[in-house]
């Protein structure tokens, strides 16, 4: 067993207050540690995705602030002390500075890394 700190995680995306921080963690898991900025929006960055949705699966818990969480079936909102599954199919938006971790597919949760990172959105 072996433990990850958030600040030996490799950042992965940054900019405008945003951190993803993420690596894999044991077997096809991969952790990420998430801050996002009051009014960060990754719906954007989704688009030309499945649907402009994030196709991932996550599993986490919510360490401070709110989130929105975009989905077809409508929006509902995490905050500070929940603990969360994000079924793929979504796009969160912070409500207020937030911060949390959750546990993804590695391959999956790197194709959308890969997406966002590379500016397909914007071709999209």
């Amino acid at each position: 067993m072996r433990s990850i700190r958030r600040e030996d995680t490799p950042v992965v995306v940054e900019g405008d207050g945003v951190e993803l921080r993420t690596t894999p963690i044991g077997g096809e898991l991969s952790v990420a540690f998430v801050r996002l900025p009051a009014g960060a929006d990754l719906g954007p960055g989704l688009k030309g995705m499945p649907n402009d949705l994030c196709p991932c699966p996550h599993w986490g818990y919510m360490l401070s602030g709110r989130l929105k969480m975009r989905t077809e079936d409508g929006d509902k909102v995490y905050e500070a002390g929940d603990a969360f599954y994000w079924g793929p199919g979504h796009a969160p938006a912070a409500l207020d500075d937030c911060e949390y971790v959750d546990f993804s597919p590695t391959h999956q949760f790197k194709e959308v890394l890969d997406h966002l990172t590379s500016g397909a959105a914007a071709s999209a």
